[in-house]
């Protein structure tokens, strides 16, 4: 019988934000910053790519958002629960260098996956700037972990709630204003990747960013991941995540992201209907 993937632990972070440590040696083994992992949850399930954040021993860190029926299914699982599929790890590494000044920006959820990069950074001998960025206090995460790596953290929340009133592009304009910044990393929501790599273009900046298009096989064998950078097709899942932000149609990523709206709306309905009924039933949601 093939081996099932263990949860190690299972915490809500945030309103709708887990963070998940899953036992997956293979994946541990390789990881490196910049690359991702693809769950299944059970022979029926979708699979879904997932940021690795983090690597422990035999266990890899997720932090997922619940935003869909997968994602949602995913957060019932608890410490000891088994996921069916972990494959990784995907994609291409981050390019790492010693650059000299390197700044990591993690907007949201994107923010799960700066750690690992500002670590890598860190060890090939670059002075690291982080920017972190969230709606409000309650949403920011990995906090104390990027302090320990980071040579410097600067925190924005849209509301004001916590560090500058204002978001991580703001903070970005000041630092390239005050001093050189040698390369930039950029994680998060489609349109705060955009409006933020905006800033470091007059200054000509090299600036990553990591897609999140609709993906399925992760190995470029579907093609649904399909981005275009510098006028040409890639593959998010093969000749990324992590491409050139000044090179990307952010305009058509935003649009495709939302091509499967309706359906996906459907099929979150249809699962909080099955778990009603399963605990109405008293019966364990597998």
């Amino acid at each position: 019988m093939k081996q099932l993937y263990k949860v190690e632990s299972a915490t809500r972070l945030a309103d709708r934000v887990y963070e998940y440590w899953i036992c997956a040696p293979q994946v541990a083994q390789h990881a490196r910053a910049g690359q991702f992992l693809i769950v299944r949850l059970h022979d029926a399930g979708e699979r879904i790519p997932l940021t690795i954040s983090a690597v422990r021993g035999d266990a890899v860190r997720v932090i997922f958002m619940t935003v869909g029926k997968t994602t949602e299914e995913l957060a019932t699982l608890r410490a000891g629960d088994r996921i069916k599929d972990v494959v990784g790890p995907l994609g291409k590494p981050s390019d790492i260098e010693n650059y000299g000044t390197c700044c990591v920006i993690g907007g949201g959820v994107g923010i799960a996956s700066t750690p690992l990069i500002a670590k890598e950074l860190k060890n090939a001998g670059n002075y690291v700037i982080g920017i972190i960025g969230a709606r409000s206090a309650d949403l920011l995460m990995l906090e104390d972990e990027l302090r320990e790596v980071c040579d410097e953290l600067h925190i924005t929340t849209d509301d004001g709630s916590k560090g500058v009133h204002g978001f991580a592009a703001d903070v970005l304009k000041k630092l390239l204003a005050e001093r050189t910044i040698d390369r930039v990393w950029i994680i998060g929501p489609a349109i705060m990747m955009k409006v933020t790599a905006g800033v470091t273009a007059p200054y000509g900046v090299k600036t990553y960013v990591s897609l999140n298009p609709i993906m399925v096989d992760g190995t470029g064998m579907c093609g649904s991941c399909r981005v275009t950078v510098g006028g040409e097709t890639k593959f998010a899942c093969v000749d990324g995540p992590e491409f050139d932000a000044h090179q990307v149609d952010f305009n058509e990523l935003m649009q495709r992201q939302r091509i499967y709206t309706g359906q996906e709306k459907v099929s979150l309905e249809r699962f909080a209907e099955h778990r009603c009924r399963c605990s109405e039933g008293g019966g364990h949601h597998e």
